[in-house]
């Protein structure tokens, strides 16, 4: 049902819903249809939360621990961010420059809703994830794309930088290692783009930093305000539980950045949500100060599936896939299905035509690359046993092999 005329806020009548979900929705669809269906598309490691920072949330409530705490979350926790930044990043941090929210997403919504205004410009690399043009237009901004191709390693360059910024710029959103593609921005790639940026003192900086210790070859994880000292009081370092110790449900995203900045976000969180539920930074408390064990072997697990996808994903009959330096996901060029037609008769005009089809005849769910502002590609999540994997990329593997035209 259409609602009443003028009955929405215009920004979010215009906002497109997540595509993400809305392929997790149909999986959910089909599987309660009977259907046996192996979901490459949610972007959550498949691991248990420690059982150390489990424990530590279970502790929490029997100790009665369960009331509000201060909107910018508990202050042991922001210290251990705090301590956290200058461990794992370089960064001296005083731990009343640090918010605790409810999920990384929160932290990304506060920042550009306490400070943008109608027509305000975020430049938003392309690939993207699918979340961040769309906040950004809630926010009553403007998403300027910009489109980075494999021939950048699906990266900003600092030309492409220079050409996007008007005098309407209001925030660069940088995401290393990124969703969807897994590229990891260097040392010298982040000063080149910081070079740019020290020109536009109107410009502030979201550095989506959540998957920093999914990050595989060795490679070492920089973020923009370790790398250019100049920037740190236009820079939001955002970071979170949730990838790092698979703590996804617990939803706590922090951030860190200049006080005036934090303390807008912390008014509109206090009108909003409040602070982040109490359990919840117990968990993350614990996660952050505890052993890190966990950190390293799983990092390890993902660098070995992401070697066999790659590799199963490339002996698919017209299927192309970079090998991603981050995160857990692969980004596999379709461009070669596009005008085929699948053995049940469907013509894939599109990536998404592409997603749909994988789903409705070989039983396995991705997400089509124009949805993260680049097509045609389709996303993996090998958030998922070794058996699982294996199975869905022969299933990808077959689809390509009946393809006719």
């Amino acid at each position: 049902m259409n609602p009443p005329v003028h009955a929405l806020n215009r920004f979010l009548a215009d906002a497109k819903p997540s595509a993400t979900y809305k392929v997790m929705d149909r999986v959910a669809a089909r599987r309660a249809g009977g259907a046996s269906i192996i979901s490459l598309s949610a972007g959550e490691p498949d691991f248990d939360t420690p059982a150390h920072v489990a424990e530590a949330g279970i502790a929490a409530i029997r100790a009665g621990q369960t009331r509000y705490t201060q909107v910018a979350g508990l202050r042991p926790l922001r210290e251990a961010i705090a301590a956290k930044f200058l461990r794992e990043n370089g960064l001296a941090v005083d731990w009343r420059d640090t918010l605790v929210c409810s999920g990384g997403k929160q932290v990304i919504f506060n920042a550009l809703a306490a400070t943008l205004n109608e027509f305000d410009e975020v430049v938003v690399p392309a690939p993207y994830w699918v979340s961040y043009p769309e906040i950004v237009q809630l926010c009553g901004g403007k998403p300027v794309t910009v489109a980075c191709g494999a021939d950048t390693g699906f990266k900003l360059t600092p030309e492409a930088l220079a050409a996007a910024i008007t005098p309407r710029t209001r925030w660069l959103i940088l995401n290393s290692p990124s969703n969807p593609t897994g590229a990891v921005y260097s040392r010298v790639e982040l000063q080149a783009l910081a070079d740019v940026l020290l020109k536009h003192p109107q410009v502030l900086v979201l550095s989506d930093d959540i998957y920093e210790h999914l990050i595989f070859d060795d490679l070492e994880f920089f973020t923009l305000a370790q790398v250019e000292p100049r920037l740190r009081e236009r820079v939001l370092t955002m970071n979170g539980v949730s990838k790092a110790y698979a703590m996804t449900g617990w939803r706590i995203g922090f951030g860190t950045g200049p006080r005036w900045l934090i303390e807008a976000m912390e008014k509109l969180q206090g009108q909003q949500t409040s602070g982040a539920c109490t359990i919840s930074q117990h968990a993350a408390l614990a996660a952050l100060t505890g052993p890190q064990d966990f950190i390293h072997e799983s990092r390890a697990v993902f660098q070995r599936r992401r070697d066999l996808v790659v590799e199963w994903l490339n002996q698919a009959p017209g299927l192309h896939c970079e090998v991603p330096q981050g995160a857990f996901y692969a980004f596999a060029s379709c461009e070669a299905w596009l005008g085929k037609v699948t053995r049940a008769g469907t013509t894939l005009n599109s990536d998404e035509d592409v997603v749909n089809a994988l789903l409705d005849e070989a039983n396995v769910a991705t997400v089509h690359g124009s949805a993260f502002g680049l097509g045609p590609y389709i996303r993996i999540a090998y958030a998922l046993d070794d058996a699982s994997l294996r199975q869905a990329c022969k299933a990808i593997q077959g689809f390509g092999q009946a393809l006719a035209g």
